[in-house]
């Protein structure tokens, strides 16, 4: 996968094949420690142990339409060509969290991408699941709670293309005011 993003989009997707109602996505730059962290945190069927064993092989999936799963294993392999490292926890029945960590300047770090792009297509395309996404680098950070859009819009559906619209737009500007507009 080109860029982080596309890692994020594939781990919720995960989630929201898991039957996920609410999926936490954290970006978190720490330019003091040289990190990148990602986390995504869902409610979902959780993973028993057994599969959590074999999540990062390449030959694990829970797909019936073909025996190979590759969207954990190249993360995995992205988090530790920067010095970096992937881990998972997951409960059957509570749900799964991913912790991953990249190296923030690290040469072979993939960019970040459009995260907002992301976040703003799984929340209009996935209008029955929740998403809480934050954004913070150092002392600056963004967050968003589709909870919160939905009770402040009552009946409008997320759909709606000034809603759709108004999404892009929020996300665009709370990460430029975090990432101070440059691509990580």
């Amino acid at each position: 996968m080109r860029d982080i993003s596309l890692h994020i989009l594939d781990i919720a997707q995960n989630s929201l094949n898991a039957g996920s109602s609410l999926i936490a996505i954290e970006v978190k730059a720490d330019t003091q420690r040289d990190i990148l962290k990602i986390v995504i945190k869902d409610n979902g069927c959780g993973m028993s142990r057994e599969l959590l064993e074999r999540v990062k092989s390449p030959f694990t999936t829970t797909r019936t339409t073909r025996n190979v799963g590759l969207g954990i294993p190249l993360f995995a392999a992205s988090c530790e060509c920067t010095d970096g490292r992937l881990d998972i926890t997951s409960c059957p029945g509570e749900g799964t969290t991913l912790d991953a960590e990249l190296g923030f300047k690290h040469i072979d770090r993939p960019p970040l991408g459009d995260i907002a792009q992301t976040v703003a297509m799984l929340t209009i395309m996935n209008t029955q699941t929740d998403f809480v996404f934050s954004a913070v680098k150092d002392d600056k950070s963004f967050s968003y709670d589709t909870r919160q859009i939905k009770e402040t819009l009552g009946d409008v559906p997320l759909t709606e293309p000034e809603v759709t619209a108004f999404i892009q737009q929020y996300l665009d500007e709370g990460l430029r005011e975090v990432f101070g507009g440059i691509e990580l």
